[in-house]
């Protein structure tokens, strides 16, 4: 491992070299501090294990996008192309490289090219944040709710529990993110007529617009997609017979959960209701004691469930985005709302879903 890098600028008879010594120790990073010629660069590579690279290659392989602004218009644009980088929080992070590896793939390009799809991000997505006004219809999505499964059982929906849920919710953000978008504002104190900064996304997430228990059915020209579950880089991959569509971030089951192998989905609905069996969380297996929790956001399906020829098992949404890629579920696939919903334009009953 290495653990100390200096920046050398030296002089030639015939040129300026700016090196970056990357090396063991600080002495050995000392110690090359005045060799600047190639002929030291090539002895100094054997005898201290240092790598040595010239200005012009550091320069053509900056490590990520220059500024926060930029790395969120990345996103927006990978967001806006299906290749989610999970909520957007302006770093380049694990699952942004993730979203960029699965775009360039489908674009046939080296995985780590970001400059490319910058490029293209700069064109389509002029404008990185917008503003969002809180309006008093608004209001009505917001709810309490009670600690105890019991109580829960009894509400006809699980709402949303403030407008800085609803709002980060809405345009795939993080609510920290937010924060530092909103310096002037208290998010936790929202209300009707405050201006929001937010991410400019192209697929904001309407709960409103989420149809009530809608089925989906078979249709012929989704038969021929599948979704690829990689349990390792925790991400799914969409196709269209061999052509790669989209891809989300998910998480998945535990490890003696996970359903491991080729399955098709049998059912698919929105706004699901959730049968909450403590047994069946931790065992997998069915008990006669259980909660049936009523839909909407915060239900732990979140708003769509796909289940697959597995008994209990299937693609959901959350009611927890930020735990995406970063925790475990029960036995299932999770995806945040806003990917979950976007199912349906690639899957249908009858979809075959792998998972690895």
């Amino acid at each position: 491992m290495f653990d100390w890098a200096v920046l050398v600028y030296g002089n030639t008879s015939t040129s300026t070299r700016l090196l970056l010594v990357i090396a063991h120790t600080r002495a050995e990073a000392d110690g090359v501090e005045m060799v600047s010629s190639s002929p030291y660069r090539s002895s100094l590579r054997h005898l201290l294990g240092i790598l040595v690279f010239t200005n012009s290659a550091i320069l053509s392989t900056w490590a990520k996008p220059p500024d926060t602004t930029e790395i969120t218009r990345l996103q927006v644009f990978l967001d806006n192309h299906h290749f989610s980088p999970g909520p957007i929080d302006g770093q380049y992070g694990t699952f942004t490289k993730r979203a960029l590896a699965y775009y360039n793939t489908q674009r046939q390009r080296k995985p780590s090219d970001w400059k490319a799809a910058l490029n293209l991000a700069e064109h389509q997505i002029p404008i990185v944040f917008v503003t969002h006004q809180i309006t008093s219809q608004e209001l009505h999505q917001i709810g309490t709710i009670p600690k105890e499964l019991s109580k829960q059982a009894k509400l006809r929906a699980l709402p949303y529990t403030s407008l800085v849920e609803y709002i980060a919710e809405r345009y795939h953000a993080d609510r920290r993110f937010l924060q530092r978008l909103n310096p002037q504002l208290d998010l936790d104190l929202l209300k009707s007529g405050d201006l929001v900064v937010v991410p400019n996304v192209k697929h904001v997430f309407r709960i409103e617009a989420v149809p009530r228990s809608r089925r989906y059915r078979t249709q012929a020209k989704l038969l021929e997609c599948y979704i690829f579950i990689d349990t390792k880089q925790r991400m799914a991959g969409l196709y269209r017979g061999t052509k790669l569509a989209a891809a989300f971030p998910i998480t998945h089951g535990r490890a003696q959960f996970v359903p491991r192998g080729q399955w098709k989905i049998q059912t698919m609905l929105t706004t699901p209701t959730f049968r909450w069996d403590e047994r069946m969380l931790k065992e997998g297996q069915r008990s006669e004691t259980y909660h049936l929790l009523p839909p909407g956001p915060n239900n732990p399906v979140g708003i769509l469930w796909a289940g697959i020829n597995k008994p209990g098992i299937g693609l959901h949404g959350t009611n927890s985005p930020e735990t995406i890629g970063r925790a475990h579920s029960a036995g299932c696939i999770r995806f945040a709302n806003w990917d979950a919903i976007r199912l349906p334009k690639f899957l249908c009953p009858g979809s075959k879903v792998i998972v690895r």
